[in-house]
Order: C-alpha cells, then sequence, then structure tokens
C-alpha cells in the first residue's frame, strides 16, 4: 500500500495524505480529493476516484496510490463506472519540488511527444539519471511512463465524451499511428477502445465539446470581475457565466510562419464540479497541449483545501475561498500587458492593449472578428505608433520581442537583461502567463496598500509556497476604486527604469 508522509521543500513541510485520511475520504465519497489520491481494489484489479459510486470495499482489501500512472504501473486497471481518467489532475507533486512540477507542466504540453527526454532534461537542466530519479522518488514511475498514460487517459476522455473517430483520437493523444495505440491502450489501461467507445464513430470536426473537471471551491465569479475589467476586443469575450479567448501554438509565439495553429475556446461553469469546455480547434493534433494549456490558464489543477489552510491562520474570515490564478495564455503575453500597465491604471493598461491588439493581432480566419495576441514578431516589424506610450516604453517592449524571438522557451527570469524589465514584471509574467503559484508582488501598489491595512504584519516567507494565491487574496481584498489600479500599477518604477 502507498501510503503519503510528510515530506519536505524548499521554504516549508507539506503535509501529504495518511492512509487514515484516504480511508475517511473514501468512505465520504468526499469531492475535494477527488485526484488527490486513487483506490485499487485488490480482488477486482480496478482502481478507482475517491468519489466512485460502487460499493465501498472493506478497508483491509484496498491500497492507495497518489497517482492513476502509480496504480496502473501496479497493475490495476481504471474503473468504467468513475473513470479516473475525468478526474482532476493530482497535485501531489506541487509545491514539494519545483523541478518535477515544472517538469510535468512541460509533459502535460507535449514535450516527451514533440520532444525527447534528453531535450526535456536540457529545458530543465538537470541531467536523465536525476529526472528518473526524482519521477520514481516522488511518483513511483519513469517520466516515460508518466507521459505515456497521461496520453491514453487524454485518449479516454475523448472515447468518452465526443464522437471523434479511433484514428483522430490516436493523433490528438499524441501518437502517431492507431496501430500503436491499440497496442498502448491495451497493455496499459487493459481495456480496447471499442470497450469505452459506446456510440458510432462520426466525422471529425473542429468544434469539441469537453467536460473540464475540479476540485471545489471555486468562484467564478471573481475569476470573471478579474478577466472583465482585462479583456481585450476580439480576443477575448465574457456572457454572463461564460469566458472565452483566442489562442495559438506554440503558445510562445516567436514568428509569423506558417507553423502557426490557432484556435478558441470558452468555458462556463457545469454541474458536479466541471466546467463545460466548447473548442474550436481545426487541426489532426496537438489537442492534448491545447487543453493542457486551458487547464493551466483557469487553474483548475490547484488543491484549494491544502492552499486555503495554510492561508487562513494570515488572512482569518476575510479569506474569500475558492480564489484561483485568472492566467493568460503565455509568459509572453503576461510580460506585454505589464509592461503597457506600467504606472497606469488598469483601464489605462486595456485602452492601450486594445490598440495593440486591433492594430497588429491577426485575424482568426473565418471566425468573425477573432483576433490573436500580436506575437514577437509583428512587435519587432511595427514602430509602435498605435500605442499613446513614452519611448521608452515602446524600446522595452521592442527589447522583449527580440529576447522571446531569439529564444522562445527562456525562462522570463532571463528578460530582466532588457532595458525597462525589472522583477515586478518578470514576476507578474510568471504568475499569470505560467500560473506559477509562489510569486509574491513585494513592489505592486495594491499590495502595498493592502499590507499598510493589516493591523497584523503578513510574512512573506511564512506564505510559501502558496504566495501567488496571498497576493490574489490582497488584491480582491481592496475596496473596488484601490483594487482597480492594483494589478498593473508598479511601484517597482525606479527598478524598472535602472534595469
Amino acid at each position: 500500500m502507498t501510503r503519503y508522509t510528510e515530506q519536505s521543500f524548499e521554504g516549508g513541510t507539506q503535509v501529504m495524505l495518511s492512509a487514515q485520511q484516504c480511508q475517511q475520504a473514501r468512505l465520504s465519497r468526499d469531492k475535494r480529493f477527488d485526484g488527490l489520491f486513487y483506490i485499487a481494489v485488490q480482488s477486482t484489479g480496478i482502481y478507482c476516484r475517491p468519489v466512485c459510486p460502487a460499493r465501498l470495499p472493506d478497508e483491509s482489501g484496498v491500497s492507495y496510490y497518489p497517482t492513476a500512472t502509480a496504480a496502473a504501473a501496479a497493475g490495476y486497471r481504471p474503473c468504467l463506472r468513475c473513470r479516473p481518467d475525468s478526474a482532476p489532475g493530482s497535485p501531489a507533486w506541487q509545491g514539494s519540488n519545483s523541478t518535477l512540477q515544472r517538469a510535468l507542466r512541460l509533459i502535460a504540453e507535449g514535450a516527451l511527444i514533440d520532444g525527447d527526454q534528453s531535450a526535456l532534461v536540457s529545458r530543465l537542466g538537470i541531467s536523465e539519471r536525476y529526472l528518473r530519479k526524482l519521477f520514481q522518488r516522488e511518483l513511483g514511475v519513469s517520466p516515460k511512463q508518466y507521459a505515456l498514460y497521461q496520453q491514453l487517459l487524454f485518449a479516454k476522455t475523448l472515447l468518452h465524451q465526443t464522437t471523434l473517430p479511433v484514428a483522430d483520437i490516436a493523433l490528438q493523444a499524441g501518437f502517431h499511428s492507431v496501430r500503436r495505440f491499440n497496442d498502448a491502450f491495451n497493455k496499459q489501461l487493459q481495456l480496447t477502445p471499442s470497450q469505452i467507445r459506446r456510440k458510432p464513430d462520426l466525422t471529425s470536426t473542429p468544434m469539441l465539446s469537453l467536460k473540464l473537471p475540479y476540485r471545489p471551491p471555486l468562484n467564478w465569479d471573481l475569476l470573471l470581475q478579474f478577466w472583465q475589467a482585462r479583456s481585450l476586443d476580439g480576443l477575448e469575450w465574457l456572457g454572463q457565466q461564460s469566458y472565452g479567448r483566442t489562442f495559438f501554438l506554440p503558445a510562445q509565439q516567436a514568428t509569423l510562419d506558417n507553423q502557426t495553429r490557432a484556435g478558441w475556446f470558452e468555458v462556463a461553469p457545469s454541474t458536479d464540479n466541471n466546467l463545460q469546455l466548447t473548442l474550436y480547434w481545426p487541426y489532426p493534433d496537438g489537442l492534448n497541449t491545447v487543453i493542457a494549456h486551458i487547464r493551466r490558464l483557469l487553474d483548475l489543477d490547484a488543491d484549494m483545501m491544502t492552499i486555503e489552510q495554510q492561508l487562513l491562520p494570515f488572512f482569518g474570515d476575510k479569506l474569500q475561498s475558492g480564489i484561483r490564478i485568472p492566467g493568460v495564455w503565455s509568459a509572453w503575453e503576461a510580460a506585454v500587458r505589464a509592461v503597457l500597465g506600467q504606472q497606469v491604471s488598469v483601464a489605462g493598461a486595456r485602452t492601450q492593449l486594445n490598440r495593440l491588439v486591433s492594430a497588429l493581432g491577426s485575424d482568426l480566419p473565418l471566425q468573425n472578428g477573432k483576433k490573436l495576441f500580436p506575437t514577437p514578431a509583428q512587435i519587432i516589424h511595427s514602430d509602435l505608433s498605435m500605442i499613446k506610450v513614452p519611448q521608452a516604453r515602446r524600446d522595452t517592449l521592442w527589447g522583449l520581442a527580440k529576447a522571446v524571438a531569439a529564444d522562445p522557451l527562456a525562462d522570463p527570469d532571463s528578460w530582466l537583461s532588457v532595458k525597462g524589465i525589472g522583477p515586478w514584471t518578470v514576476a507578474y509574467s510568471k504568475m499569470r502567463g505560467l500560473s506559477d503559484s509562489d510569486i509574491w508582488l513585494a513592489g505592486d501598489l495594491g499590495i502595498q496598500k493592502a499590507l499598510a491595512a493589516r493591523q497584523n504584519p503578513l510574512s512573506p516567507a511564512s506564505l510559501s509556497p502558496w504566495r501567488s494565491y496571498a497576493t490574489l487574496q490582497l488584491w480582491f481584498g481592496l475596496p473596488a476604486k484601490k483594487a482597480t489600479t492594483a494589478a498593473t500599477s508598479d511601484m517597482a518604477a525606479k527598478q524598472q527604469r535602472t534595469s
């Protein structure tokens, strides 16, 4: 039986689930624990989610595993009733190791589909041996095993929720042949695609409808308010309870060549802790990467129960439950938003960004005026006369665009070498563009005001590894008038000008 124990990480200690906690969550079918662990039933050889509606087995006949991959590696197959592929992503690794966290994010985005393990470790700055050791120690499987199983679970979701032909699903899940897909499906899941698919295949369509699961709570109204104040015409749109936007792949797009692939999505609350996703993606592959980016942008894999337990002593009854990180599509986009938001209000930044998108953003073909966020190449080749900002701000945008074009995969910290880019802009880019959970915007005007209004001092170090969520608690806790200028005001302006 796999048991969770207390594990150390840089900046603190993370308490993982014990077997007793798993038992209590299983018996109560607590939805807050969905995806945090999996239950393997020894008599049937099946593993389930803690919310599975099937008859509860005796405790002596079950084992607990931190991930679906670990349960599969132990020889169990997924339950067809509770469908472990539809559980929210497991955050058992979050906070415990930043390298592993980044590795899993890159794998989710297709790093081991489009590249190999040597390319992955090069991006991580570690050796292959250390990567294998890290995965074995934390997840009980190798990186390749983990990546393959995630591909198969994604394929299983498409088989359940769409009418895409099996051959199309194989490609969208990252398999280069149907034969390899069928073989892996049978070996890893001990099932065949035909056992999952219970409706006839139809023709492929660029429009898909999928459910995106999450663990409660989710404060959707606050997220909508945040996006509404910053939405850009043609790029984003909001309904009464929905949010939509355009995007392109690769996310950190640096060129204007024919390799750019673009689409759009819209999400709205559904039933039973799901968001309903409508997605336009007219391409034969890459869907798993797109879904991973959307989940990251919406912060759907955050374990809010753990996060809020750590923040509660600092915020008390003023803690607003369910606040997620309101992401944007890429660190590049977040950085441009931050640069044009320096020392101005949210409304002022939005005006300049709308001018930029209107002048430089490419139209999404056949999609009724939908526009894409400008690429680094488009910024480089423009005089930027459409935005009414000091010349130094234009110079910063050009410098940033050239840095991203030269190395689209570089860590945002490398942008500090660009004149006009300082710690606040980099931190903002990592929080909203990469959904980094541990960003503290010390120089932000809104944070300064919120801290000054507190009766008790707040130690940033004690909030790690959830400082991004503490930042958002402070932002959303500001009076409405002050909050409109909080997110884009840079009290580190002197740092920005001199860096």
